[in-house]
């Protein structure tokens, strides 16, 4: 069976393809291959700067060849490249040998034993995986959380002075105003998006065991660690993590995922909040033309879009919360399970990314009720007798509490009147209680 959209397994390379295809040039096989070239390449370049003496001879004007190499990489290199691994059995080794070709093909067979010169494959892969996540995360990741979060401020103000019934327990509690309670969502983002930007992009690069013991061993006079360090942070503009054994320790990539799990769990709260605003009637939803809700009822409008937002951070969740908890555990100085548990590291961020679209999609079906809003504020009078009490405690009314507690906690209605005929019973002044007569459950919301 040819592999499409149809026959994926995954519904991110089938259902979802579309709205995460750039992530592919971050997180597919080919991608990882490409990201892997570049390394070594760079360091193949690395060590004509320092320069070893057996490298002097290299010409600097054949190092743009040589970046052609991962610039202008297509899938016809990978495929040869996994046509190499068929034979090695071992995906780095490969991509040494398909490099060593290239070297042959310009002239620079003399030199191709410095390719990959005292590197372990961890040294390749710890760095390549991070800086194809610290790209994917600037160039695909932070665009999409940007246009989210701009949309959620631009409702927060648009809807700044929308009064509205709040609900602690369920229950209808103090009033407050829509845009105020966005306006926490874009508030809480913010401060994890800060987090999320403190935390490095780490890479290990050391040999074998972390050691430079092939290095030192062949060129014992050189500064080895100074020059992992300028490579990777220089070179590839990540942060060198030292010491290490054969593996990066993944610390910082853990805090990164743990950042990322944050920030959907409050996508998936806005994503459960305006659902029920949307079931409560608050909000209607805009109707394409050919669209169905239902298969059995005609009349429904479903809340899908934040429905399929859920489910999909939800699953980036549980997968980063493994990635998170699972790397930076590693038997010794080195086993294998990392290798393995890495090759998904594109999964959560495309469910992460399926997540942000589906919920930019709902926000921007919402048509606001305030015939709702309003109603549901008139039926609840109840609410400001937190006001009347407050205002009789200060001025020194005896147990103001219990006596609204007296009038509101009652299965009868309270209504405007109701209110209206408790404060003439009140022994305070006529200024006090045109003060509390002026309360109602659209002015009282607070700052």
């Amino acid at each position: 069976m040819a592999l499409s959209a149809l026959s994926a397994i995954s519904p991110i390379d089938g259902r979802y393809r579309s709205k995460v295809e750039a992530l592919g040039n971050y997180f597919s096989e080919e991608a990882l291959i490409k990201y892997r070239v570049l390394v070594e390449i760079e360091y193949f370049i690395g060590l004509c700067e320092i320069p070893l003496p057996q490298l002097e001879s290299v010409p600097a004007a054949i190092f743009d060849d040589l970046r052609a190499i991962y610039k202008n990489f297509t899938p016809l290199d990978a495929s040869a490249i996994k046509e190499i691994e068929k034979v090695t059995n071992h995906d780095v080794k490969a991509v040494e040998y398909f490099i060593k070709e290239k070297f042959d093909a310009l002239g620079l067979s003399d030199y191709k034993e410095f390719i990959h010169f005292g590197l372990t494959s961890q040294d390749i892969n710890n760095t390549a995986i991070p800086l194809s996540i610290k790209e994917a995360m600037n160039d695909v990741y932070v665009p999409e959380y940007l246009t989210l979060l701009n949309k959620i401020e631009e409702l927060a103000k648009e809807w700044a002075a929308i009064p509205m019934l709040a609900r602690t327990h369920g229950q209808p509690a103090s009033p407050t105003r829509l845009g105020k309670e966005i306006e926490v969502f874009v508030v809480r983002l913010k401060e994890q998006f800060n987090l999320l930007n403190d935390v490095p992009s780490a890479a290990k690069f050391g040999g074998a065991t972390g050691n430079f013991n092939a290095h030192k061993v062949a060129y014992p006079s050189i500064d080895w660690k100074a020059f992992g360090t300028s490579f990777v942070q220089e070179k590839l503009g990540l942060q060198h993590s030292f010491p290490t054994t054969q593996i990066e320790h993944y610390d910082h990539m853990a805090a990164l995922f743990d950042a990322l799990k944050r920030i959907n769990t409050i996508v998936i709260d806005l994503d459960r909040d305006i659902w029920t605003y949307v079931s409560m009637d608050y909000f209607k939803q805009k109707i394409k033309k050919g669209e169905v809700g239902s298969s059995a009822m005609p009349h429904k409008v479903n809340p899908i879009d934040f429905e399929n937002s859920e489910g999909n951070l939800g699953m980036a969740n549980a997968i980063f919360e493994h990635l998170a908890a699972k790397l930076p555990i590693s038997r010794l100085q080195r086993d294998l399970t990392d290798s393995t548990v890495l090759r998904n590291v594109g999964v959560p961020f495309s469910h992460t990314i399926i997540g942000f679209k589906s919920t930019l999609k709902g926000l921007g079906k919402l048509l606001l009720n305030n015939a709702k809003f309003e109603q549901d504020l008139e039926q609840n009078w109840a609410v400001v007798a937190e006001a009347i009490q407050t205002i009789l405690r200060r001025e020194g009314y005896p147990n103001p509490y219990e006596a609204l507690k007296g009038l509101t906690r009652t299965n009868e209605a309270i209504t405007k009147g109701s209110i209206s005929d408790f404060i003439d019973t009140l022994e305070v002044s006529d200024v006090i209680k045109s003060e509390l007569k002026a309360i109602s459950p659209s002015n009282y919301t607070g700052i």
